[in-house]
């Protein structure tokens, strides 16, 4: 054999060898994927949500791992687009072997992405995705994060409540799962509760100039704006609401809750307000010991992404430990028996798997987004938000 010959065959070994031990090496990982938009639209989102899986797998490492073994993440973007998103979990299963999926982190996503975890058998837990449909795909899909149904009607008692609104409008991107959707949940129960909804107005996907609408609703004379789009429209809303003379509050949901929102809005953004699933500025102490860990691994704040996040993986990985293997039916069964105290607190779940726990409502102060209230799920989920001093 000629010496260039030999060069290219020990080469090769050497691949070879260097692939070999790296399979051998994942064999040993108990491997589970994560989704979430890295690029595009709701970017903000993913990066904070990829964060709290990594967070939560490093933790559970340091821990000794799961069934005796370390715990792989591996990450897929879906760009925030349902496509990508299914493309990434069928991607997930089939090539990457997971055992359990995180993520992803949008409603619209989880619906497109579901079906195939659905289909193979591979538990899914859901981050921040809240439409209600997303748990009914079937019974391998979970959810870490308040529905939409308690979120609306969470916002629409603080507005009715705490901030004193009788006649209120809503504003939201049609035919999306999501913002639609929790605008008619908001509407239904704020309409019980006594008030009024005199204007219910959609916009295009991808518009700009929410001027029109929003001159429509102020002839209606409201006390309060209801705008669940995601951050970057919500702060044009605001701002385009103040410039046409709306001094009134304005509130959000959960897709507002990225640091860009303060950042696009600015000063327009005082006066408004926000329900998601967690406050930085919460004194429980398992809310200061995960914003010391998160701060310290990554050298800036968590938002609520980045903690449904964390409590999403944490509840996968010990789904997977009381399962005792790693056969996605006897995850689910454990992940159904979940009570596990969180950063949010006791988290356990429905009959639908759907997670029984609280709302928090931020109000934008200063410049910045600060704790105003809680509303506990259950049967206090009627009664008045517990308001900061």
């Amino acid at each position: 054999m000629n010496r260039s010959r030999m060069g290219r065959s020990v080469g090769v070994l050497l691949v070879l060898a260097v692939l070999g031990t790296g399979c051998d090496r994942d064999r040993d990982r108990i491997r589970i994927g994560g989704v979430a938009p890295l690029t595009g639209e709701t970017a903000s989102f993913g990066l904070f949500a990829r964060r709290g899986f990594e967070l939560a797998v490093e933790e559970c490492n340091h821990r000794g791992g799961v069934l005796g073994k370390p715990v792989k993440l591996i990450v897929v973007d879906d760009k925030g687009d349902p496509a990508e998103g299914a493309a990434a979990v069928t991607r997930l299963i089939q090539q990457r072997k997971v055992v359990g999926i995180v993520g992803p982190v949008t409603s619209r996503v989880s619906l497109a992405g579901a079906p195939f975890a659905q289909a193979a058998g591979i538990p899914l837990v859901a981050s921040a995705a809240t439409n209600a449909r997303v748990t009914q795909v079937g019974d391998f899909i979970f959810r870490a994060c308040a529905v939409d149904s308690f979120q609306g009607a969470a916002g629409a008692r603080f507005a009715f409540q705490d901030l004193n609104a009788r006649n209120a409008a809503c504003l939201f991107e049609l035919g999306s799962e999501y913002h639609q959707g929790i605008s008619e949940v908001f509407r239904t129960h704020f309409t019980r509760l006594g008030g009024g909804v005199a204007a219910f107005a959609g916009h295009a996907p991808g518009v700009r100039d929410f001027r029109p609408q929003l001159a429509r609703i102020l002839r209606t004379a409201p006390d309060l704006i209801y705008a669940p789009d995601f951050y970057g429209d919500g702060a044009l809303i605001v701002e385009q609401a103040r410039e046409l003379g709306f001094r009134g509050p304005i509130l959000g949901a959960d897709g507002w809750d990225s640091p860009k929102l303060v950042e696009l809005g600015g000063r327009h953004m005082e006066n408004t307000f926000f329900t998601t699933f967690f406050s930085r500025d919460n004194p429980s102490p398992r809310v200061r010991a995960f914003v010391k860990n998160y701060s310290t691994k990554f050298g800036s704040s968590p938002d609520g992404h980045a903690m449904m996040g964390y409590e999403a993986a944490a509840i996968l990985l010990d789904g997977i430990s009381r399962a005792g293997r790693t056969e996605g039916g006897a995850i689910r069964d454990a992940l159904a028996r979940t009570d596990l105290q969180l950063v949010t607190g006791r988290v356990t779940f429905d009959a639908n798997r759907n997670p029984v726990k609280p709302v928090v409502v931020l109000e934008v102060k200063g410049g910045r987004p600060v704790f105003r209230a809680i509303l506990d799920p259950g049967p206090t989920a009627s009664e008045t938000p517990r308001s900061s001093p």
